[in-house]
């Protein structure tokens, strides 16, 4: 039987590397996504979702189990994430108003769906996803990551506002903007 993921923080705690690199494997994928739908840029979506590895190994001790440990991970990811935006705002204002100057069409990179792991799906599911993913992008950094957490990693709504930091109101509210703002969006797209 798998070891739950619990136990594996608890053995990273004690520097097992068995363990953490169990906890990588079953994280990588989910990490990189959360990143990217918070982002939107593959390359810092990469080396954040790294960073929170990194993170993970150095503070795992402080895992408490109050909460799951996809909970505990995530709020860990989000932060590193959101703290980033504040820090490098200034620079991504300075330099995409300068790039909008030569060239006002969006980057290859800004029009791709969020990564999946299924390359095989339907064309059409492929366009319905991008269109998803395209509204997304309009999003708020906070809206996007409780559409995330909440439909695309199945976390219950306490576990979003845990990972987020904030009250379960205010993860419900952010979750049902996001929603109406893709409903709108994708309905004026349809006409």
């Amino acid at each position: 039987m798998e070891p739950s993921d619990e136990a594996l923080c608890e053995r990273v705690a004690a520097r097992d590397e068995a363990a953490f690199e169990l906890l990588t494997e079953r994280y990588q994928q989910r990490a990189y996504r959360l990143a990217w739908s918070i982002l939107r840029d593959a390359e810092e979506a990469r080396d954040l979702s790294q960073e929170a590895f990194i993170r993970l190994w150095t503070v795992a001790g402080s895992f408490r189990g109050r909460a799951r440990f996809s909970t505990w991970f995530y709020r860990l990811l989000v932060n590193l994430c959101l703290d980033h935006r504040r820090r490098h705002r200034w620079w991504h204002q300075v330099f995409t108003r300068e790039e909008r100057v030569v060239d006002d069409t969006p980057s290859a990179l800004d029009q791709q769906p969020a990564p999946r792991s299924d390359p095989t799906d339907a064309i059409g599911r492929e366009r319905q996803l991008a269109d998803v993913w395209e509204a997304a992008a309009r999003l708020s950094p906070q809206q996007r990551a409780v559409l995330v957490l909440h439909v695309q990693e199945g976390l219950g709504m306490s576990e979003v506002a845990t990972v987020l930091g904030c009250a379960e109101a205010t993860a419900r509210v952010h979750l049902h903007r996001a929603l109406a703002s893709l409903r709108g969006t994708l309905a004026k797209e349809e006409r």
